[in-house]
């Protein structure tokens, strides 16, 4: 087994509560996924990350990046360590995302043609050549529960006619990704110690900010039959109302029996709005982001605790937030440690708005599975 989806129920909203099976456990749904960029949800170890949030549920699943893992350390390396999950010591569920975000983020350095994507890495500046082939290749090794078809993510804003070009090098990509890696999925290095389990490939709805585009390409990944659909090219400096539409849209023509993902938002009340309207899985780089920054989400909106007015503030960052952080210290000790620069004000301040994030889910489960909304 792959993957099993079950929905417990389905909100007038759209808002779906359910569960997710996937070979290294169970995932309550709808979920926010931490970003562990290079194996690292970036300042929080493991074991907090399995604590921290409503309940000390902790997260549930995490996302890495295929970019990255596979410039540093290899993952071929990373293979040869037992797979993603032994080699950082997360026990949980996983999925890696399929490079191609991160190979459009650097419009510079990479040349794009019909059979992948040439590129240069940021690290070096070595060349490397990215293919839907390769893409399954390096996640297949990376071992992650849920992999990615490879992409194009159109730049913003794009003509009509160019999104639509892109597209269909996205679609044509995403056949040659499936075709691989049915081929090849029980090489992943878990294959036999979870008795045959596999992992399960997403496709990525595209179409930039064209709803008709949007539908096109819903329609065209769902023939191909995947196990769950993501939700690309969102959150790229086009307005709120706009990503917003382009997920409504997008929504009424993905299969209502199989999980859905949106990729890359957003804030904390975003993240909410996207679950009330049946978005199932959604990622953020921006808790731990933010948090490096000095930035804190809390039940009375952000506040930045760079700020002189916290030098002596004696109460939590939010008195309405169970997390270890609010139970333990003040505002004014996290000022201090920012503007000390101790590396322990990352760890705090990361923790507090992952636990936040987290705990904004669980309260949306909860209202889904009883009926408040």
């Amino acid at each position: 087994m792959a993957i099993f989806f079950e929905l417990d129920r389905t909100a007038e909203s759209g808002g779906r509560r359910g569960q997710l099976s996937l070979p290294h456990g169970r995932v309550e749904t709808p979920v926010f996924m931490p970003v562990g960029t290079a194996a690292s949800v970036k300042a929080v170890p493991q074991g907090m990350l399995e604590e921290i949030g409503a309940g000390g549920m902790g997260a549930q699943i995490i996302l890495a990046n295929t970019y990255h893992l596979y410039l540093r350390p290899g993952h071929e390396l990373v293979r040869r360590m037992g797979g993603l999950h032994r080699f950082m010591s997360w026990e949980r569920p996983m999925l890696t995302d399929s490079g191609g975000f991160q190979v459009f983020s650097l419009s510079k350095l990479r040349k794009v043609t019909a059979d992948g994507v040439e590129f240069r890495s940021h690290l070096d500046g070595s060349k490397h050549f990215f293919s839907p082939e390769h893409s399954m290749d390096v996640q297949i090794a990376l071992g992650a529960d849920i992999a990615m078809v490879f992409d194009e993510c159109v730049e913003t804003p794009a003509t009509w006619e160019r999104t639509r070009e892109s597209m269909g090098l996205t679609h044509a990509w995403a056949q040659r990704s499936k075709d691989h890696f049915e081929s090849h999925k029980e090489r992943v290095p878990w294959f036999e110690a979870l008795g045959g389990a596999t992992q399960a490939l997403f496709g990525i709805v595209q179409g930039g900010m064209y709803a008709d585009l949007r539908k096109e390409s819903a329609e065209r990944l769902v023939e191909m039959d995947l196990p769950g659909y993501a939700i690309g090219g969102l959150a790229v400096g086009e307005p709120r109302e706009v990503t917003r539409e382009m997920i409504a849209r997008t929504l009424e023509c993905l299969p209502k029996d199989k999980p859905r993902y949106v990729m890359g938002v957003g804030y904390p009340d975003e993240i909410e709005e996207y679950a009330r309207m049946g978005v199932d899985m959604m990622d953020c780089v921006l808790p731990t982001r933010a948090g490096r920054h000095g930035l804190l989400f809390t039940s009375e909106g952000r506040i930045n605790i760079k700020k002189k007015d916290y030098a002596e503030d004696q109460g939590p960052v939010d008195a309405a937030c169970g997390c270890m952080v609010c139970r333990r210290y003040s505002r004014a000790y996290l000022r201090h440690l920012y503007a000390s620069g101790e590396p322990l004000s990352a760890v705090l301040n990361s923790v507090h708005n992952l636990a936040f994030y987290l705990d904004t889910m669980h309260r949306v489960r909860a209202e889904l599975a009883d009926g408040s909304v």
